[in-house]
């Protein structure tokens, strides 16, 4: 049982880090903020990426927040993979 729910707890952290990602490098590939996938992609990451970016000031053109979300994702699944463990 533990280990559908921690499968699961992976595959979902796995596709928003993808979000992230994606996000992050669509434009320098020229893929504009108005195209349909990177709506999406800004819809689904605002949400975690917009309260980051207001602690974290960007360095020269840099934007940090994209990186900063990845390791908080990937503490918080950890963290829940070993609650998930305990637990089961």
């Amino acid at each position: 049982m533990a280990t559908v729910f921690t499968r699961l707890l992976n595959l979902l952290f796995s596709l928003y880090s993808l979000a992230i990602v994606l996000r992050a490098f669509l434009p320098w590939l020229g893929v504009g903020a108005y195209h349909p996938l990177m709506r999406l992609l800004i819809s689904l990451t605002e949400p975690l990426l917009a309260p980051l970016r207001r602690h974290i000031p960007p360095i020269g053109n840099m934007d940090f927040s994209p990186l900063v979300a990845l390791a908080l994702l990937w503490l918080l699944e950890l963290l829940l993979q070993s609650l998930i463990a305990a637990l089961f």
